[in-house]
């Protein structure tokens, strides 16, 4: 990778940090008129559908019909299940806490990449700056789980650990197989095929008699296609192509600042010191992990091995 592929992967990945921190405010919006599963199914639908026909008419090809299949299982899980587990929990969680709790998926996705053939293995420096995110977490959400509301709550934390999984997998499965020859036109579809599950389960449980708009509503669902899928995904799909999955993963622990300032700030969401110590424990464990040193863990047999060292540019 050249110097400046290498500057535009990091300002890809501060693109993902900002944009992806307003999404959370967009979406608790968004639903209040729209059903979670038909929120995800419109925005991945139309952002998909119209970034393809974009293309097409600037004679530039979509993917070819042997890469679908990678492309389907790639937006499903990042889109369908990630995305469509948020929305989910952001009916019974707040969005900045849903923010914070979302960034253990670094935790998810580095021990996932760990345990695949060929995956960046973990270090020491690593795992210490995950669990201090992840102490960060619980101080969040351990005193809401027991308060009026708990279960809900409850289960939204659950739908929110669901949706890192999801997310996790579906990075770890594009940066190895859905490789599109085109990755502007494979976002697209990745779109496409995530928002069409998404439609298809709204539909099969009944959305569509639930679905009402509203201004409000309605500029947060758009505001969602344009900045959220178009800039937003398709800046983590290129960061994701060319950057260590280590590193990309540490959105996760920028958007939550974001999200709790936009909460606090817009729909008066909770903010006191447990949000404060706990987004600061998070903070912490950035920069922890964005400080360490490329290790040589042991191999098999206790023999050091060689690692890939991550340059900053």
């Amino acid at each position: 990778m050249t110097r400046d592929q290498s500057r535009l992967a990091y300002a890809a990945w501060i693109t993902i940090c900002l944009v992806w921190g307003t999404t959370y405010l967009g979406i608790r919006v968004a639903l209040e008129t729209f059903p979670p599963a038909l929120l995800g199914g419109i925005r991945f639908t139309i952002a998909g559908l119209v970034l393809s026909i974009w293309l097409r008419l600037r004679g530039r090809p979509l993917p070819p019909p042997r890469e679908w299949l990678p492309l389907a299982i790639t937006g499903t899980l990042l889109l369908a299940l990630g995305n469509g587990f948020v929305v989910l929990a952001e009916q019974w969680v707040p969005s900045g806490i849903a923010a914070v709790i979302i960034a253990s998926s670094p935790f998810w996705m580095s021990g996932m990449e760990a345990c695949a053939p060929g995956g960046e293995p973990l270090t020491r420096r690593t795992v210490a700056g995950l669990c201090v995110g992840f102490a960060g977490i619980v101080l969040l959400v351990w005193p809401r789980l027991s308060a009026t509301g708990g279960r809900q709550f409850l289960l939204g934390v659950i739908a929110l650990q669901g949706a890192c999984i999801g997310w996790s997998a579906g990075s770890i499965y594009s940066k190895r197989y859905a490789r599109p020859t085109d990755p502007l036109a494979g976002s697209a579809l990745q779109m496409l095929f995530g928002g069409l599950v998404m439609l298809a389960l709204g539909t099969i449980i009944g959305e569509w008699s639930r679905l009402t708009l509203s201004p409000r509503s309605v500029a947060a669902e758009t505001y969602l296609i344009v900045v959220g899928s178009w800039v937003g995904y398709l800046a983590f799909v290129y960061a994701l192509q060319n950057l260590p999955i280590s590193t990309v993963s540490l959105y996760a622990y920028v958007n939550p600042v974001i999200a709790v300032l936009l909460g606090t700030l817009l729909l008066n969401e909770p903010f006191g010191m447990r949000v404060v110590g706990a987004s600061a424990m998070v903070l912490v464990g950035i920069a922890i992990v964005r400080s360490r040193k490329a290790e040589t863990p042991a191999g098999v047999g206790g023999e050091p091995r060689k690692v890939r060292r991550e340059v900053v540019t």
